[in-house]
């Protein structure tokens, strides 16, 4: 069966500018993740995600006689492919464990950018894979996610690598390329390994194998051979991707219905976790049903969603005569892909937290639509004329590098972005999500310099954050105390009003376009009845 019109191989175009363009890209973000993974701080689920990969070998090595893993939180409903990775290497290389981690996350996400270049131009040639690549790298909840985001951002890269295999075969079937099929089965059992929710991944290749069979084939006969000889040429794939998951997630291996069963209980998570949206804190399990589309539209940069529109808009109009584009059908599947989830969270009232961080893996996916409706944008005013087209090219590398250089500000919190529907950074202050990594600590730390001086003292501090991150950052120059109230010196994120809780003086501040995201505050000096501990949240009741 011929491939699906509209739909450029790769030999037909190897040698592309833009395909160079993109390598120059990943290339130039791999050079950055190399400079800068060091800037980032040990986030709050770091420390138990390295201890449950060292927990997974301990079970293996033990014969499965070490359970310990089973009874560690709730770890063992994830899987645990990344801390496995981390903790091997961390067991060979004589390098920090943390900055390991991060490092590996963060060419793991530049990877997940790779594969958003590549299922955009799948589908609509270089110039879309291009700006698709250009997309996802300017939406902050990515690059600064893929620090140390070291679950959620490998989960979403398997998701869209997954996706790009799945868009290549779907004009092959029912006769796939043995190559997309083996990527298939690994992005599958990579997903798998992570979470959960990566068994979204073999309900997407039965829509697409539906698809291509209602599509392809005339009388009912037919589509029912078309999709058993697709099913069965995936079957290898199912198998590796299985393979992988039990490897990497214990729990999955105790019964085939384990996935299904770790599914379900992050739909019914009730923990005493609060979250902000719009101002009002909610407990996880009582947000209103917008949660996650509000978070979803606030997070992502207008320039990608201006893109994935346009997407949209040209694959519902008429596409004039003798004119080439991408397939209708595959910025639908994309499409699907994207807001399917989200649609489902919102339908289904399921818990949330931390903004969309559970959901970053439709973010690829937007940027995919976003490549291709820049494409599409670009090609109409090429009919109109080379100045026109020109003018267009010249206006969106000027966005993409307004979109840059605002993360370049942020550094090194870039996840801390939000666009202009909000206000910005300043407008989402105290009304949504900020740093609740408490990313800020390393800065926070190296600003105690100033008001300890050359004392030499030892001074005490309390953290409104993970002690493994204080401590990391600290290097032995100060002692961490778990009494705030008895500490010399207090750092707290404005996230969840952390830095109103104490009343010490502030002598330094965390900032990033004019909004303060940390303070030190110092205590010493004042009795334990004047530090006092403030209204917390002041002026804000929880939801039930």
């Amino acid at each position: 069966m011929p491939g699906l019109p509209g739909v450029p191989r790769s030999r037909r175009v190897r040698r592309d500018p833009y395909d160079v363009l993109t390598w120059a890209l990943l290339g130039g973000l791999a050079v950055v993740a190399l400079v800068v993974f060091d800037d980032y701080a040990i986030s709050n689920d770091e420390e138990v995600q390295q201890r449950y990969g060292e927990l997974i070998l301990a079970y293996y090595a033990s014969g499965f006689s070490d359970r310990t893993l089973f009874g560690f939180k709730n770890l063992y409903l994830y899987g645990g492919l990344f801390d496995i990775v981390a903790a091997l290497l961390g067991r060979v290389l004589p390098f920090d464990l943390y900055a390991m981690r991060h490092l590996l996350s963060a060419l793991i996400g530049v990877g997940g950018i790779a594969a958003t270049a590549a299922t955009a131009r799948a589908i609509a040639g270089p110039r879309a894979g291009f700006l698709a690549a250009a997309a996802l790298a300017a939406c902050g909840v990515w690059f600064g996610g893929m620090f140390n985001h070291t679950k959620d951002v490998p989960f979403a890269a398997a998701m869209i690598g997954a996706t790009f295999f799945l868009v290549r075969s779907a004009g092959d079937l029912p006769r796939p390329r043995p190559v997309d099929v083996a990527g298939f089965g690994l992005m599958l059992g990579a997903a798998l390994g992570l979470r959960a929710m990566g068994l979204l991944l073999p309900a997407y290749l039965g829509l697409v194998i539906l698809w291509r069979a209602l599509a392809c084939e005339a009388s009912w006969r037919g589509r029912a051979d078309f999709v058993g000889r697709s099913a069965l040429r995936f079957l290898p794939a199912l198998v590796l991707g299985y393979a992988i998951m039990i490897a990497a997630w214990p729990f999955a291996a105790l019964a085939p219905l384990n996935p299904v069963r770790a599914l379900w209980t992050f739909a019914h998570f009730h923990y005493e976790i609060r979250t902000l949206l719009a101002g009002q804190v909610y407990l996880m399990d009582a947000v209103p049903r917008w949660y996650v589309p509000a978070y979803l539209a606030i997070k992502v940069p207008l320039l990608v969603h201006a893109g994935a529109l346009l997407a949209l808009a040209a694959a519902i109009r008429p596409r004039p005569a003798g004119t080439l584009g991408p397939r209708r059908e595959l910025v639908g599947l994309i499409a699907f892909l994207a807001l399917f989830p989200v649609a489902a969270a919102a339908a289904l009232h399921a818990p949330a937290f931390t903004g969309m961080r559970h959901f970053l893996f439709v973010v690829p996916a937007l940027a995919v639509l976003a490549g291709i409706g820049f494409d599409r944008l670009l090609a109409a005013t090429e009919r109109v004329g080379p100045a026109a087209a020109t003018a267009t090219l010249a206006g969106l590398a000027a966005l993409f590098l307004w979109n840059a250089q605002q993360l370049v500000r942020l550094h090194p919190h870039q996840y801390l972005f939000y666009n202009a529907l909000v206000g910005g950074l300043e407008g989402a202050s105290r009304r949504y999500e900020m740093d609740y990594w408490v990313n800020m600590i390393p800065e926070a730390v190296k600003g105690l310099a100033g008001p300890v001086g050359a004392t030499g003292a030892r001074h005490t501090v309390g953290v409104c954050g993970e002690r493994i991150s204080f401590e990391h950052a600290a290097r032995g120059r100060f002692q961490w105390t778990p009494g705030w109230l008895e500490a010399d010196f207090f750092i707290a994120p404005t996230h969840m009003n952390c830095d109103r809780v104490l009343r010490g003086p502030i002598v330094f501040t965390i900032a990033r376009e004019g909004v303060v995201i940390g303070v030190v505050q110092d205590l010493r000096g004042l009795p334990p009845h004047a530090r006092g501990f403030a209204d917390f949240p002041p002026g804000a009741a929880v939801k039930p």
